[in-house]
């Protein structure tokens, strides 16, 4: 007998469709660029969230600086900076201590009166589902979801965004490790090129090169990546405020 897919033979001993399209979802964003991964979530939240039109992941530092991640259009990041200049909204506040945020009628929003009124009024959004994806400290997470019609988010539409989002906060997670590992190397490289210059100019070992460049980082406060992008751009062993 040949082999059936996985995918088949989950669907031949009944399984949820929706586990299904989690599996498949889990699969498909394997092995991606950040950007991608983020992308390919948000994606699968709109197809697979009932009443989803537009989707984002916010990202809110300090509970005030709010930026859009992998917006599906222009909009999303618009209905973000609303929130910013009300300084009130959903992801600078409730987000932070429920996993679940809805709102079903921007027009009748109590909670956040300004914010919901020009988000109707500006974008044409009547809806938002948004999902906890992380909080550490006083920066967050969330996964937003906007319709331009209102009450369109039910509570099947929270069950299937909830996991969703679990898959979307291990996409985050991994996207976050992959920028910060990219970020280490690049900082890496950077450091070994002011080393080797250093140690041409002045003929030094490699360890009084990094010693010179930690030297300056520390006597003027500057992180040691500026010190070494600076030499590696200018040639001068200096800060670029010096």
């Amino acid at each position: 007998m040949g082999q059936r897919s996985s995918h088949n033979e989950g669907e031949a001993i009944g399984e949820d469709p929706l586990a299904v399209e989690l599996a498949d979802l889990a699969q498909d964003l394997y092995d991606r660029s950040a950007d991608e991964l983020l992308e390919a979530m948000v994606r699968a939240a709109v197809q697979m969230i009932p009443g989803a039109e537009e989707g984002s992941i916010s990202v809110v530092l300090g509970r005030k600086d709010l930026t859009s991640q992998a917006p599906t259009s222009e909009l999303p990041s618009k209905v973000d900076a609303i929130q910013m200049d009300e300084g009130e909204g959903p992801c600078l506040s409730a987000v932070y201590e429920e996993t679940t945020v809805r709102i079903p009628d921007m027009n009748t929003e109590q909670r956040w009166p300004a914010f919901s009124r020009r988000a109707a009024e500006e974008t044409g959004v009547r809806a938002m589902l948004a999902f906890q994806l992380f909080v550490e400290g006083e920066n967050l997470g969330a996964l937003n979801l906007y319709s331009s019609r209102p009450d369109v988010f039910t509570d099947e539409s929270e069950h299937i965004g909830l996991l969703v989002a679990a898959h979307a906060a291990v996409a985050f997670a991994e996207a976050r490790e992959v920028t910060q590992l990219h970020e280490a190397i690049a900082s890496r490289d950077l450091i070994g090129q002011a080393k080797g210059i250093l140690m041409e100019r002045y003929k030094v070992t490699a360890t009084q090169a990094f010693y010179l460049l930690s030297e300056i980082s520390s006597r003027t406060n500057t992180k040691l990546t500026a010190v070494a992008e600076h030499l590696v751009t200018s040639g001068e062993l200096r800060t670029p405020r010096d």
